[in-house]
């Protein structure tokens, strides 16, 4: 049995921990087909808390029940590029002209330019209307997911939401996935340019069960032959903090160490360590690439806590102003790096990130 375990990201894990559930009401939608409220969800939480592989996992829920899936990243032109698929997957109905070959893409107006006459292209509303008839017709429907909403343009997400809408209204079988972070979620649906999507299940993603992780590295290292005791295994998911992509950091490094020996406890602390230094390479380094001068220092103040932290503490280590602390307090929730704890209070939204601190800030 290889190392069952994939640490990348969006990649899906062997087993997905404490997620027994959140998918119900989707498949419940799935099988209505139109209006059901599942068929709108965001997900939303921490980086590597799990968001993208909830958005494959709803998809693998779609196509098992004969839906069509357009998955796309909320970048630059991403209604385009949906509008492109939905054009072409029309044509695979079976009712697509000869001929036709796409030579650019109108961001502006979300079309899709081809070399037919300007009278017979096919624009966004029009190219789902008739796509999603067709599916309708076999009794399927079309599943769009969309990750890292948090980076979208507003415009784009107001036409998305826009159009979702109709076809909802039109009786059409549609389903409209997005993930993203949490505080830039709350911005997007609190501006009104998505006001529709204030109607969408919203579901925050938290830690899994420290229990249920250490039960699934016990029963998924027996399955490969290894013999991992109980204690070992608890060690293991204590070190993870059932944070999902340390969950399969941890256990891809405990993987390779049972192939070369018995798995002994300083084995599984070789594994937590080695987890840790990738960690902080693949996501808390990644994460603080772009923080200020002053990021750092609200961040290093809030080091200093071993639990939650309090702005008017934080206020007085860095010697700044009420004000100051809440602009970088917001611009730190927005990034994903810290989040609300209460009336005042804010902790660090990503596993390991105080010891980092602590270790490689010198203030």
């Amino acid at each position: 049995m290889q190392n069952p375990f994939r640490p990348t990201a969006g990649a899906t894990p062997p087993v997905i921990v404490s997620r027994n559930g959140v998918l119900s009401e989707f498949e419940y939608g799935l099988t209505i087909r139109s209006g059901a409220p599942g068929l709108l969800t965001i997900f939303t939480g921490a980086r590597g808390i799990g968001k993208t592989v909830m958005l494959s996992a709803a998809e693998d829920a779609a196509q098992a029940q004969g839906w069509l899936v357009i998955s796309e990243t909320a970048t630059a032109g991403f209604m385009a590029r949906i509008g492109e698929a939905m054009r072409r997957a029309f044509g695979e109905l079976g009712e697509r002209p000869g001929g036709r070959r796409i030579t650019g893409v109108t961001l502006a107006g979300f079309g899709v330019t081809t070399q037919l006459a300007p009278e017979e292209q096919v624009g966004w509303r029009e190219a789902g209307e008739k796509l999603l008839g067709a599916l309708d017709s076999h009794g399927t429907g079309l599943a769009i997911t969309v990750d890292e909403v948090h980076a979208a343009d507003r415009g784009e997400i107001a036409a998305l939401a826009a159009n979702v809408q109709h076809f909802i209204r039109e009786g059409l079988p549609i389903a409209l996935v997005f993930a993203g972070l949490p505080a830039a979620v709350s911005d997007l649906l609190n501006e009104g340019v998505a006001t529709f999507l204030r109607r969408a299940d919203r579901i925050d993603l938290h830690a899994a069960s420290i229990d249920e992780t250490a039960d699934s590295y016990t029963k998924l290292f027996a399955q490969g032959g290894h013999d991992l005791a109980p204690e070992l295994a608890r060690t293991a998911a204590d070190a993870t903090g059932g944070y999902p992509f340390l969950i399969q950091l941890v256990g891809y490094s405990l993987w390779q160490e049972a192939e070369a020996g018995p798995l002994t406890s300083e084995a599984v602390n070789r594994a937590i360590a080695a987890a840790r230094r990738r960690n902080e390479r693949t996501v808390i380094e990644a994460a603080l690439s772009t923080a200020s001068a002053r990021d750092m220092d609200f961040l290093s103040a809030m080091a200093d806590d071993d639990a939650t932290s309090e702005a008017g503490e934080i206020g007085r280590r860095m010697a700044a102003s009420p004000s100051l602390v809440g602009k970088y307090r917001a611009r730190l929730i927005d990034a994903g790096l810290i989040e609300q704890a209460g009336y005042g209070k804010v902790e660090f939204a990503i596993p390991g990130l105080r010891e980092y601190l602590r270790s490689h800030v010198i203030r």
